[in-house]
């Protein structure tokens, strides 16, 4: 039963990644990464996660530029799918992706500032 919604769902993610590779033209458009998608029960709604990357001026920009080529996305996916009904797309932004960044950012200066206190508490040893 969630075999067919899987298999769905990641067909309307590599679809809606290519087209937004290949056929969106869009100059407000940047970076744009396809996280996930999720339909809903009878899979006439599919929701989008999308992560960009870039300032936030930049990304406010480029969800613009997304969110106005949904139709032209859903007529393509439509194309695409062999499916009765193509599923409503809505795009809606996904931070795990910076928010991921952000983690391994902080990690990496803990990591970083307990190597320094370290290697000054091995100095000091060495001059006693």
């Amino acid at each position: 039963m969630n075999y067919r919604k899987d298999r769905l769902e990641e067909l309307i993610r590599r679809i809606v990644s290519d087209i937004l590779l290949k056929e969106i033209k869009d100059p407000r458009i940047g970076f744009v990464t396809i996280t996930g998608v999720e339909l809903n029960k009878d899979f006439s709604e599919a929701r989008i996660g999308v992560s960009i990357l870039g300032e936030s001026r930049e990304v406010r920009k480029s969800m613009e530029g997304i969110r106005s080529s949904s139709g032209f996305i859903q007529k393509k996916l439509g194309k695409e799918l062999k499916i009765r009904n193509t599923p409503r797309v809505y795009f809606y932004m996904d931070k795990s992706v910076a928010d991921g960044v952000d983690m391994v950012g902080k990690i990496e200066a803990v990591t970083k500032a307990d190597m320094e206190k370290h290697v000054d508490s091995d100095t000091d040893h060495e001059q006693e």
